[in-house]
């Protein structure tokens, strides 16, 4: 029997694909940070971070985003962006709950750095929350924390992450 992991194509996700990304970061969302933040704001930050108007935004301004795929159907996203000269950042990385840990985050993280180094990047960076799980997933891939900041994001929520980063 073929392992789920040979069976995952990543491809860059067009503006079409915006409602699948919408749809995932919902399932994720939830089951990641269900236990981390209230019910209240995940609403809040999902409404401020993946309105059909942001992600349009985010995509006419370049920011690549790529879809994880298995017999075409979507099981996870990452997006990726340059920040200033050659170092780049990893602004999202999903995966549906179901599919996790079958190797679809691994590999969209593998293509956000062949991506980022054909075009001559040297750094790759991240915030990630400082409950999430995925801080593990990050530091076996080889990031190291850099320093731990609190982003106010309105509405009287923050955003009480890690800085990560990667040197490529």
């Amino acid at each position: 029997m073929e392992s789920i992991k040979s069976l995952i194509e990543i491809r860059t996700a067009i503006f079409e694909d915006i409602p699948v990304i919408q749809e995932i970061a919902q399932q994720t969302w939830s089951a990641t940070y269900g236990k981390i933040l209230g019910r209240v704001q995940i609403a809040y930050m999902l409404d401020l971070m993946y309105s059909s108007e942001t992600l349009e935004k985010q995509l006419f301004e370049g920011q690549t985003f790529l879809m994880a795929e298995v017999d075409n159907v979507p099981i996870g996203f990452a997006s990726f962006r340059v920040i200033k000269g050659d170092v780049y950042k990893l602004d999202k990385l999903y995966v549906l709950p179901t599919m996790q840990k079958g190797g679809a985050g691994k590999k969209l993280l593998q293509e956000v750095i062949k991506r980022i180094i054909t075009i001559g990047g040297k750094e790759l960076q991240l915030q990630v929350n400082r409950k999430n799980n995925a801080v593990g997933f990050y530091e076996k891939m080889g990031f190291v924390t850099i320093r731990q900041e609190d982003f106010n994001i309105g509405d009287g929520y923050y955003m009480n992450d890690y800085i990560m980063s990667l040197v490529l």
